[in-house]
């Protein structure tokens, strides 16, 4: 079965939906642009394409602490770190037991790893209104 996710609260319903309890995983990043950027590049950057996507912050949340999207906003907002893109991927349970936050911390890690090496295509990507966005990366 071929779950569509659309927006944000699309990521929230299919998640409660799920056989296991699922902990989302978040990685907030800012889009800058690389030191040895050449002007074709640097045109782009200032268009909104391109650069690279550097992880700023990383969250774990259950179900159960997740309303909406605005109120993920807000929360990253006290942290006073910009960001212009979240990345997404839901961690299942095991036997109706939901993951702990320690137990989220190397597939955070593996999660922020893969991003900094440009592997974005597996996980979910959010503009800051909630919208999934689609990356396409160097090949």
């Amino acid at each position: 079965m071929s779950i569509n996710i659309s927006n944000y609260e699309k990521l929230l319903e299919a998640a409660g939906q799920q056989a296991e309890p699922q902990r989302i995983l978040f990685v907030f990043t800012k889009a800058e642009l690389p030191e040895d950027a050449d002007e074709e590049e640097i045109a782009r950057f200032k268009e909104g394409q391109g650069g690279a996507l550097t992880p700023v912050m990383c969250v774990d949340k259950s179900l159960n602490e997740l309303s909406d999207f605005s109120s993920l906003i807000e929360e990253s907002k006290k942290t006073g770190q910009e960001w212009d893109v979240i990345f997404a991927a839901c961690q299942a349970g095991r036997n109706g037991v939901m993951p702990t936050t320690e137990e989220a911390q190397q597939p955070m890690a593996m999660m922020v790893e893969s991003i900094q090496q440009g592997g974005v295509a597996r996980f979910l990507a959010f503009d800051r209104d909630g919208n999934t966005l689609h990356i396409d990366t160097p090949r």
